[in-house]
């Protein structure tokens, strides 16, 4: 006989404690992955909604650039943070060619981005590092690099009643750019 006022052990109407383990882990899972699919996801979508801002930046007047000379100038990047610091200083190598004719290129070598260096003696630039080599014009003479080096776009200016040399700076060059 059963007794209706009886505590029965009938467990079927309360949750088991396995099953309650189950929900509390499914439910840590969603909020560990919502904590790195956020991140992640801004990551990705965030170049999407930034725009470039490549901007004519002065060299300094062309005076200061002898014809078949290759001279180091550094300029600040338009694109920075208040913590940059000397990070934003952009080192490249100007040639001038003929009277109004210049060539800037990165310093940075095709091969693996190590700083190539001039040698007036030999008229190439040389990296240091895996011993890629150019020529005065920036094409590839020697070594692992696979192209030459990066040019940079560059106009002349009339300012106070000279002419400068400026260079459209902003976005660094990347390996993967076509020359």
């Amino acid at each position: 006989m059963s007794c209706p006022d009886c505590p029965s052990n009938d467990s079927s109407n309360k949750p088991s404690r396995r099953l309650m383990f189950m929900k509390l882990g499914v439910a840590l899972n969603v909020v560990g992955a919502s904590l790195v699919a956020v991140p992640v996801l801004g990551y990705v979508v965030a170049p999407f909604f930034k725009k470039q801002k490549n901007q004519w930046i002065s060299l300094g007047d062309i005076a200061q650039f002898p014809i078949d000379e290759t001279r180091l100038v550094v300029y600040q990047n338009p694109v920075k943070n208040k913590w940059d610091g000397y990070v934003a200083d952009v080192p490249c190598w100007v040639r001038r060619v003929k009277e109004k004719s210049f060539q800037v290129f990165a310093i940075n070598c095709t091969h693996l981005g190590c700083p190539v260096e001039w040698f007036p003696e030999s008229a190439l630039f040389m990296c240091p590092c895996h011993g890629s080599v150019f020529y005065q014009d920036g094409q590839h003479a020697a070594g692992p690099a696979p192209r030459r080096l990066y040019e940079y776009q560059v106009r002349l200016v009339d300012k106070d009643g000279g002419k400068e040399l400026e260079v459209l700076g902003g976005r660094l060059p990347i390996l993967t750019e076509p020359v």
